[in-house]
């Protein structure tokens, strides 16, 4: 039987899947209507299902744990448990070495847009900002 701990942070690993998630979720209605067009289970989850899950009252079945996973491209373990033992994440992309094309994800295509839309100046503090980073990393 999973802790209130353990449900907690649960609820607050499967509301950062749905914030990274390509299509915008806001809250327990979008998260069963999503679900449920994924799910081919017995009986579809209710709204007020989907919001136990958000607010750290219960976790779902292994089925549904898989469901979610595969929707929001995560790892089941990480999802239901959190990072396994000894700090070595699945699911953490490996650094990039200066100059080495950055893996396409639709992470990655957002940042892109998002930086691309700034004003002038602004694209160009983001860029400087993202040099020092690397002329840092270089130094180490």
């Amino acid at each position: 039987m999973p802790t209130v701990d353990e449900k907690a942070a649960f609820a607050e690993r499967l509301k950062l899947a749905m914030r990274r998630a390509p299509e915008k979720l806001k809250g327990a209605t979008d998260l069963a209507r999503g679900f449920n067009l994924r799910h081919y289970g017995a009986e579809p989850v209710s709204t007020q299902t989907a919001h136990k899950w958000l607010s750290g009252r219960t976790i779902p079945t292994n089925d549904k744990l898989q469901t979610l996973a595969d929707w929001f491209s995560v790892e089941v373990h990480w999802l239901h448990y959190g990072p396994p033992p000894g700090g070595a994440q699945q699911s953490t992309p490996k650094p990039v070495t200066p100059g080495e094309k950055y893996p396409l994800s639709s992470e990655t295509l957002e940042l892109a847009s998002k930086i691309e839309s700034l004003d002038p100046h602004r694209r160009y503090l983001v860029q400087e900002l993202v040099a020092q980073f690397y002329g840092a990393a270089d130094k180490n």
